[in-house]
């Protein structure tokens, strides 16, 4: 019985098979092996196929995409970036940069005279002494800081808007805080996240503002209804 090779599969079989192949292993393992492999890997129809096969995209997409395969990799990176954000493990992976009054402390939702969370999924919050929440009973002050730092910390972006103010006797309802970086320098290794705030009545106890759910997100960018978009195979 003869052996046969491979790549004796029509083009159309092998696509498929790379399709089902983990992206950095093709790209480390598979595209080195010939020139047909090389050749395969790289055209737009794979990572098309497999932006598809893992849900990036639909097929009623009306975006256009310069690059699949980097449009692919940086879909695969959009994942929460912060590190325990619902205080599911008290607060691991925070660092607290002020501590006054009776400290931060972490509560689970709804807590006294609080609301529950939009998300389900969410069930506790860290609490302060002095997307976020007032107690109804007390109004509070909330400021965020998010920076886009170097690999030497010169920050290169910033987000930081005047601090919000909920006054006493409120809905208690959660607000959701958010920006998106655009057109930023190169150059970012860094991402510093703060935020934070106190009550206004300046009572004992943990009546400052109630925050979780914090998340940050690497996105590709893309133009919706986009002038004349060449097609690529």
């Amino acid at each position: 019985m003869a052996l046969v090779s491979i790549n004796q599969l029509p083009e159309s079989i092998l696509l498929e098979v790379f399709t089902h192949l983990p992206a950095r292993q093709l790209l480390l393992r598979c595209r080195p092996v010939c020139s047909l492999w090389r050749d395969l890997i790289d055209l737009v129809t794979l990572w098309k196929r497999k932006c598809l096969r893992e849900g990036y995209v639909t097929e009623d997409r009306d975006q256009c995409v310069a690059d699949w395969k980097v449009f692919y990799f940086l879909c695969s990176l959009r994942r929460n970036l912060l590190r325990n954000p619902c205080a599911e493990e008290d607060m691991r992976s925070w660092k607290i940069d002020s501590n006054g009054g009776d400290q931060w402390k972490v509560e689970s939702l709804p807590g006294a005279h609080g609301t529950d969370f939009p998300d389900p999924k969410v069930k506790k919050y860290f609490a302060t002494s002095y997307e976020f929440a007032a107690r109804a009973d007390c109004g509070c002050t909330y400021h965020i800081r998010v920076q886009l730092a170097s690999a030497n910390y010169i920050v290169l972006a910033s987000f930081e808007p005047p601090p919000m103010t909920v006054h006493q006797w409120n809905d208690a309802r959660w607000t959701e805080v958010s920006h998106t970086f655009s057109d930023y320098p190169p150059g970012v290794r860094h991402i510093l996240f703060q935020h934070g705030g106190k009550d206004t009545q300046f009572w004992a106890g943990w009546y400052g503002p109630r925050v979780t759910n914090s998340s940050i997100v690497i996105s590709h960018s893309m133009t919706r209804s986009p002038a004349p978009c060449v097609a690529q195979p």
